[in-house]
C-alpha cells in the first residue's frame, strides 16, 4: 500500500509514498498493516497500527501506534507497507496486480526458468521487477514490451529482455550496430 520515505517533525511521523488509489480508506486510525523489511531489521515479522494519516502540503503523512519520536520513526524508514488482500478486492482491470501476487513467480524466458521475482520496486519513471538469478539480482521493467505476460494460475512471469539483460555483452558476439569502432588519430 506503501513505502515509508522519512522522519517527518520530531513527534514520530513518517512522510509515505503511496501505493494505493485510496488512501482515505486504507490508512484509517486502527488498520494494521504488515511491515516488509530485511530479515535483519528488529521490525521483520511485526505489524504496525495507523493512528492517524495527515496531509502535508499535499504529501500523505503517517503516524503509527507506539512510533512516539523521531528515533523510532526513522527505524522504519524504507519499510513497505502491506495488507492481506481478500478476492473481493484483487483487481478486476487486465494486466492489474498486486506487488504479493508478482512475488515468487517463476521468470520464464524463452520457456526456460531463469529466475524468481524477489520484489516488485516502484520508481518514478515506472515499476521495476526484482528478478533474483542464479547470478545475482537483475532489476527489470515493468514494461509490456519486456514482460510480456503474466500468468498468476501457472505462477509465471514471461519476459523477452534485450541483450544484456541478463548477461554480459561480448564484443565478438555483440550486433554490429552496438560495437563502435574507434578511429586511428
Amino acid at each position: 500500500m506503501g513505502r515509508l520515505l522519512k522522519a517527518h517533525g520530531l513527534k514520530g511521523a513518517i512522510k509515505l509514498e503511496l501505493y494505493t488509489d485510496s488512501p482515505n480508506e486504507r490508512f484509517v486510525p486502527g488498520a494494521v498493516l504488515k511491515l516488509q523489511v530485511p530479515e535483519t531489521s528488529p521490525w521483520y515479522g511485526k505489524t504496525v497500527t495507523v493512528k492517524e494519516l495527515r496531509w502535508y502540503n499535499q504529501s500523505p503523512v503517517i503516524f503509527l501506534e507506539g512510533i512516539e519520536d523521531r528515533d523510532a520513526s526513522e527505524a522504519l524508514i524504507r519499510a513497505i507497507l502491506l495488507i492481506d488482500a481478500d478476492a473481493e478486492v484483487l483487481p478486476t482491470e487486465d494486466d492489474a496486480w498486486y506487488d504479493h501476487q508478482l512475488v515468487g513467480l517463476k521468470v520464464l524466458r524463452d520457456g526456460q526458468e531463469i529466475g524468481t521475482v524477489a520484489r516488485v520496486d516502484h520508481m518514478p519513471a515506472q515499476d521495476l521487477l526484482a528478478v533474483k538469478t542464479a547470478s545475482g539480482e537483475t532489476l527489470v521493467p515493468f514494461v509490456k514490451a519486456i514482460v510480456t505476460a503474466v500468468d498468476i494460475e501457472a505462477g509465471t512471469v514471461t519476459v523477452n529482455p534485450p541483450l544484456g539483460l541478463f548477461e554480459e555483452i561480448e564484443a565478438d558476439t555483440a550486433p554490429e550496430a552496438l560495437v563502435e569502432e574507434i578511429p586511428e588519430p
